[in-house]
Protein backbone atom coordinates (compact mmCIF):
# COMPACT_ATOMS: atom_id res chain seq x y z
CA UNK A 1 0.00 0.00 0.00
CA UNK A 2 1.70 3.40 -0.80
CA UNK A 3 2.56 5.47 2.00
CA UNK A 4 -0.20 7.84 2.97
CA UNK A 5 -3.02 6.08 1.67
CA UNK A 6 -6.04 5.06 3.87
CA UNK A 7 -6.14 1.48 4.73
CA UNK A 8 -8.28 -0.78 3.19
CA UNK A 9 -11.38 -1.91 5.03
CA UNK A 10 -11.43 -5.42 6.16
CA UNK A 11 -14.52 -7.37 4.35
CA UNK A 12 -16.64 -8.51 6.91
CA UNK A 13 -18.24 -12.38 6.88
CA UNK A 14 -21.66 -11.52 7.61
CA UNK A 15 -24.26 -12.82 4.80
CA UNK A 16 -27.31 -11.06 5.76
CA UNK A 17 -26.86 -7.56 6.29
CA UNK A 18 -29.19 -4.53 5.34
CA UNK A 19 -26.92 -3.67 2.44
CA UNK A 20 -26.76 -7.10 1.15
CA UNK A 21 -30.31 -7.37 1.46
CA UNK A 22 -30.53 -3.91 -0.73
CA UNK A 23 -28.41 -5.71 -3.59
CA UNK A 24 -30.23 -8.88 -3.44
CA UNK A 25 -33.18 -7.15 -4.45
CA UNK A 26 -31.32 -5.07 -6.95
CA UNK A 27 -30.78 -8.39 -8.43
CA UNK A 28 -34.50 -9.41 -8.27
CA UNK A 29 -35.80 -6.51 -9.98
CA UNK A 30 -33.80 -7.77 -13.22
CA UNK A 31 -36.23 -10.52 -14.08
CA UNK A 32 -39.04 -8.01 -13.53
CA UNK A 33 -37.66 -4.97 -15.56
CA UNK A 34 -37.31 -8.10 -18.18
CA UNK A 35 -40.57 -8.87 -18.15
CA UNK A 36 -42.20 -5.18 -17.77
CA UNK A 37 -40.47 -4.54 -21.01
CA UNK A 38 -41.85 -7.27 -23.00
CA UNK A 39 -45.42 -6.34 -22.16
CA UNK A 40 -44.61 -2.86 -23.20
CA UNK A 41 -44.78 -1.14 -19.96
CA UNK A 42 -41.68 1.09 -20.45
CA UNK A 43 -42.74 3.65 -17.63
CA UNK A 44 -43.23 1.34 -14.82
CA UNK A 45 -39.43 -0.33 -16.07
CA UNK A 46 -37.74 3.26 -16.11
CA UNK A 47 -39.33 3.82 -12.49
CA UNK A 48 -37.95 0.07 -11.62
CA UNK A 49 -34.78 0.94 -13.15
CA UNK A 50 -34.74 4.38 -11.40
CA UNK A 51 -35.32 2.72 -8.19
CA UNK A 52 -32.65 0.14 -8.67
CA UNK A 53 -30.38 3.20 -9.16
CA UNK A 54 -31.29 4.16 -5.45
CA UNK A 55 -31.10 1.01 -4.16
CA UNK A 56 -27.57 0.92 -5.37
CA UNK A 57 -26.75 4.60 -4.09
CA UNK A 58 -28.55 3.24 -0.33
CA UNK A 59 -26.60 -0.43 -0.62
CA UNK A 60 -23.01 1.74 -1.15
CA UNK A 61 -24.19 3.86 1.77
CA UNK A 62 -25.25 1.25 4.03
CA UNK A 63 -21.68 -0.95 3.44
CA UNK A 64 -19.71 2.32 4.33
CA UNK A 65 -21.32 2.79 7.19
CA UNK A 66 -22.10 -0.47 8.51
CA UNK A 67 -18.97 -2.14 6.99
CA UNK A 68 -18.44 -3.79 3.38
CA UNK A 69 -18.97 -7.73 3.57
CA UNK A 70 -17.19 -10.13 1.08
CA UNK A 71 -20.84 -11.27 -0.27
CA UNK A 72 -21.83 -7.64 -1.25
CA UNK A 73 -18.55 -7.20 -2.97
CA UNK A 74 -19.24 -10.04 -5.04
CA UNK A 75 -22.71 -9.27 -5.58
CA UNK A 76 -22.94 -6.03 -5.80
CA UNK A 77 -20.93 -5.64 -9.46
CA UNK A 78 -22.98 -8.67 -10.64
CA UNK A 79 -26.57 -6.76 -10.11
CA UNK A 80 -25.55 -3.79 -11.16
CA UNK A 81 -23.62 -5.57 -14.67
CA UNK A 82 -26.96 -7.99 -14.53
CA UNK A 83 -29.32 -4.81 -14.91
CA UNK A 84 -27.29 -3.02 -17.35
CA UNK A 85 -26.47 -5.96 -19.57
CA UNK A 86 -30.43 -7.49 -19.68
CA UNK A 87 -31.64 -3.81 -20.23
CA UNK A 88 -29.60 -3.74 -23.17
CA UNK A 89 -30.19 -7.38 -24.61
CA UNK A 90 -34.16 -6.28 -24.10
CA UNK A 91 -34.35 -3.24 -25.75
CA UNK A 92 -32.60 -4.69 -28.64
CA UNK A 93 -35.15 -7.53 -28.57
CA UNK A 94 -38.19 -5.26 -29.08
CA UNK A 95 -36.30 -3.07 -31.76
CA UNK A 96 -36.04 0.13 -29.11
CA UNK A 97 -32.28 0.52 -29.69
CA UNK A 98 -30.48 -1.26 -32.50
CA UNK A 99 -29.12 -4.82 -32.07
CA UNK A 100 -25.62 -3.80 -33.01
CA UNK A 101 -25.56 -1.70 -29.41
CA UNK A 102 -26.58 -4.30 -27.56
CA UNK A 103 -23.91 -6.89 -28.72
CA UNK A 104 -21.22 -4.25 -28.36
CA UNK A 105 -22.02 -3.92 -24.84
CA UNK A 106 -22.16 -7.25 -24.25
CA UNK A 107 -19.30 -8.41 -26.29
CA UNK A 108 -17.24 -5.55 -23.54
CA UNK A 109 -17.99 -7.67 -20.79
CA UNK A 110 -17.73 -11.07 -22.21
CA UNK A 111 -13.95 -10.14 -23.50
CA UNK A 112 -13.31 -8.37 -19.82
CA UNK A 113 -14.72 -11.25 -17.56
CA UNK A 114 -13.76 -13.82 -19.86
CA UNK A 115 -10.00 -12.32 -20.17
CA UNK A 116 -9.58 -11.90 -16.81
CA UNK A 117 -11.22 -15.58 -16.02
CA UNK A 118 -8.48 -17.22 -18.98
CA UNK A 119 -5.65 -15.07 -17.30
CA UNK A 120 -6.88 -16.68 -13.87
CA UNK A 121 -6.83 -20.13 -15.15
CA UNK A 122 -3.57 -19.77 -16.91
CA UNK A 123 -2.02 -18.94 -13.44
CA UNK A 124 -2.21 -15.17 -13.90
CA UNK A 125 -4.45 -13.65 -12.08
CA UNK A 126 -5.06 -9.82 -12.79
CA UNK A 127 -6.52 -7.47 -11.07
CA UNK A 128 -9.35 -5.14 -12.50
CA UNK A 129 -9.31 -2.00 -11.23
CA UNK A 130 -12.55 0.76 -12.92
CA UNK A 131 -10.91 2.87 -15.06
CA UNK A 132 -12.35 6.64 -15.38
CA UNK A 133 -13.22 5.76 -18.58
CA UNK A 134 -15.38 2.62 -16.99
CA UNK A 135 -17.09 4.92 -14.95
CA UNK A 136 -18.05 7.42 -17.72
CA UNK A 137 -19.21 4.53 -19.67
CA UNK A 138 -21.25 3.03 -16.73
CA UNK A 139 -22.78 6.14 -16.34
CA UNK A 140 -23.64 6.91 -20.36
CA UNK A 141 -24.93 3.77 -20.46
CA UNK A 142 -27.11 4.24 -17.47
CA UNK A 143 -28.31 7.82 -18.84
CA UNK A 144 -29.18 5.85 -21.72
CA UNK A 145 -31.01 3.23 -20.55
CA UNK A 146 -32.93 5.48 -18.24
CA UNK A 147 -33.53 7.90 -21.39
CA UNK A 148 -34.77 4.86 -23.47
CA UNK A 149 -37.31 4.09 -21.35
CA UNK A 150 -38.77 7.17 -20.33
CA UNK A 151 -39.12 8.45 -23.82
CA UNK A 152 -40.91 5.22 -24.59
CA UNK A 153 -43.32 5.12 -21.81
CA UNK A 154 -44.16 8.73 -22.42
CA UNK A 155 -44.25 8.17 -26.28
CA UNK A 156 -42.27 11.13 -26.47
CA UNK A 157 -39.59 11.86 -29.96
CA UNK A 158 -36.45 12.10 -29.41
CA UNK A 159 -34.39 11.26 -32.28
CA UNK A 160 -31.47 13.68 -31.50
CA UNK A 161 -31.08 12.96 -28.10
CA UNK A 162 -31.14 9.23 -29.18
CA UNK A 163 -28.56 9.63 -31.73
CA UNK A 164 -26.47 12.05 -29.34
CA UNK A 165 -26.04 8.97 -26.26
CA UNK A 166 -26.15 5.80 -29.30
CA UNK A 167 -22.95 7.40 -30.21
CA UNK A 168 -21.81 8.08 -26.48
CA UNK A 169 -22.73 4.48 -25.28
CA UNK A 170 -20.46 3.38 -28.32
CA UNK A 171 -17.61 5.48 -28.14
CA UNK A 172 -17.48 4.90 -24.36
CA UNK A 173 -18.16 1.54 -24.33
CA UNK A 174 -15.22 0.89 -26.90
CA UNK A 175 -12.57 3.38 -25.48
CA UNK A 176 -12.76 1.42 -22.15
CA UNK A 177 -12.60 -1.77 -23.91
CA UNK A 178 -9.86 -0.56 -25.72
CA UNK A 179 -8.06 0.78 -22.15
CA UNK A 180 -9.09 -2.67 -20.48
CA UNK A 181 -6.96 -4.49 -23.15
CA UNK A 182 -4.25 -2.00 -22.34
CA UNK A 183 -3.96 -2.46 -18.71
CA UNK A 184 -4.24 -6.15 -19.12
CA UNK A 185 -1.41 -5.88 -21.88
CA UNK A 186 0.91 -3.72 -19.43
CA UNK A 187 0.47 -5.80 -16.67
CA UNK A 188 -1.18 -3.85 -14.73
Amino acid sequence: MPEGSPPTPALGTATFTLANVVTLLRLCAVPVAVWLVLRGQFLAAFWLFAAAGLSDALDGWLARRHGPTRLGAMIDPIADKALLVSMFLILAVVHVIPDWLAILVIFRDVVIVGGVLLLYVMGHPVAIRPLPISKLNTVVQIVMIAATLLTEGLRLDWEGLHMVLLAAVAASTLASLGAYVWQVARGR
